[in-house]
């Protein structure tokens, strides 16, 4: 981290998402990180070459191993969320495997969010239980479910909040002291609140997981991972195995996601305000049914948003009318917002869960999880109100008069062969 002593000891979260972080020394004083595009290091001496392979000596070696531009990026990650450190990964999911990777073994239970994002639930519930690790699925929004699944075998409880697409919260200081009662881990996936909006280390976490693609990035243009623990024992498990399997992010990727880490204050104040009101303007639409998002009053864990994050964020989830039909209404009709998968860009985004992002999960799952097919997912991005609000409105306004240009089985051929999303 800088060490300037010109600089204050303690920065609040504006400053810090510019000033925290970075490199200690500059070379030509720079004040942007520098892209360092080297695979490789020199050594000055072979002594110097094994002291660095020994770990007795500070340097740098293999690009896989460490680099100054990805480490500049894992400071300032970690600076945010108030952990020990962070370690980069070249995507979310790398950095949330690497995790699975590094606590989990052969007869090991976890307890996890049922409405998780689509891959993370696959991994555990496809892949890791080939390996003979278990989960059980709960509304982690209850804490009692969380409770009642814990296993004496439970070694890790994995939660989204807010969960991703459902908007549900899990109380994060309940479910740390569940962990620490069993003798768990508690990992949260903080992607949709960023660590300007909410810091789980804080409330008991012992490992944050964040999306770099998402907010922290903000423009979407690059894809990256982070860990980041609250412990340096944990810090030096997730980096063996980033390091082991090779889940290393790029410099320049590094580079363009500190630089869209700058302005995510800025980004995240401008798109929540417009969720706030997009969210109201929902809550009214007659082809509207419902509206799940966290900073309505009505929303089942609105105290508990307010009480563990800053704001309530961008992300919103709705019940459109005429279920699956009306969600293609709606996707194939906006002009404005983008039918894309991804969030936490400063473009707005839109787009339909349970055939496009989960639809690699069971349908009774989704169903179980929340996961319904009339909802659709809104990463609200930093346009005008007012042209956010009247194109949802003319696309909403073609619910039931239009005709699907896709088969009525759409819904059951996607589920079939799509992969998970974003």
């Amino acid at each position: 981290m800088k060490t300037d002593l010109k600089k204050p000891p303690a920065m609040r979260k504006f400053t810090k998402a510019i000033h925290a972080g970075g490199l200690e020394h500059s070379i030509y004083g720079e004040i942007s990180v520098p892209i360092f595009q080297s695979s490789t290091f020199a050594f000055p001496s072979a002594a110097d070459g094994a002291a660095r392979f020994s770990g007795k000596q500070s340097g740098y070696i293999y690009s896989r191993l460490n680099n100054p531009t990805v480490n500049a990026l894992e400071e300032s990650v970690a600076a945010l969320e108030g952990g020990f450190a962070g370690v980069a990964a070249a995507t979310g999911m790398a950095a949330v495997s690497s995790v699975y990777l590094s606590f989990l073994s052969r007869g090991d239970h976890v307890v996890a969010t049922d409405c998780l994002y689509g891959s993370s639930r696959v991994i555990l519930e496809s892949e890791l239980s080939r390996y003979g690790v278990e989960t059980t699925f709960v509304d982690s929004s209850e804490l009692l479910n969380i409770e009642k699944a814990m296993r004496p075998a439970t070694r890790m409880i994995f939660v989204e909040s807010p969960m991703n697409p459902s908007m549900k919260i899990t109380d994060l200081a309940g479910a740390a002291a569940i962990a620490k009662k069993h003798g768990a881990l508690l990992a949260v996936d903080n992607t949709f609140a960023s660590p300007y909006l909410q810091r789980p280390i804080e409330f008991g976490a012992d490992i944050v997981i964040e999306s770099l693609t998402k907010f922290i990035n903000g423009h979407g243009d690059v894809l990256g991972g982070m860990v980041v623990t609250k412990t340096e024992e944990h810090y030096n498990r997730v980096k063996k195995i980033v390091s082991l399997f090779g889940g290393t992010m790029d410099p320049h990727q590094a580079w363009l996601i500190l630089r869209g880490l700058h302005t995510l204050p800025l980004r995240i104040e401008k798109a929540q305000e417009n969720a706030m009101k997009l969210a109201q303007f929902l809550k009214t639409h007659p082809k509207v049914i419902w509206v799940s998002y966290p900073g309505l009053p009505d929303h089942p864990q609105h105290k508990t948003a307010k009480r563990q994050m800053d704001g309530f964020g961008s992300m919103i989830s709705f019940g459109v009318q005429n279920g699956l039909q009306g969600g293609i209404t709606l996707m194939n009709s906006v002009r404005l917002i983008t039918l894309a998968v991804s969030l936490g860009g400063v473009e707005s985004l839109i787009e339909h869960p349970a055939s496009m992002t989960h639809a690699s999960i069971g349908l009774e799952e989704r169903q179980e999880a929340g996961i319904v097919d009339e909802l659709v997912r809104f990463s609200v991005g930093c346009e005008d109100f007012e042209d956010l609000r009247d194109d949802l409105d003319q696309a909403l306004n073609l619910i039931d008069g239009y005709k699907i240009k896709q088969p009525a089985r759409l819904h059951a051929e996607t589920a079939a062969v799509a992969e998970p999303g974003c």
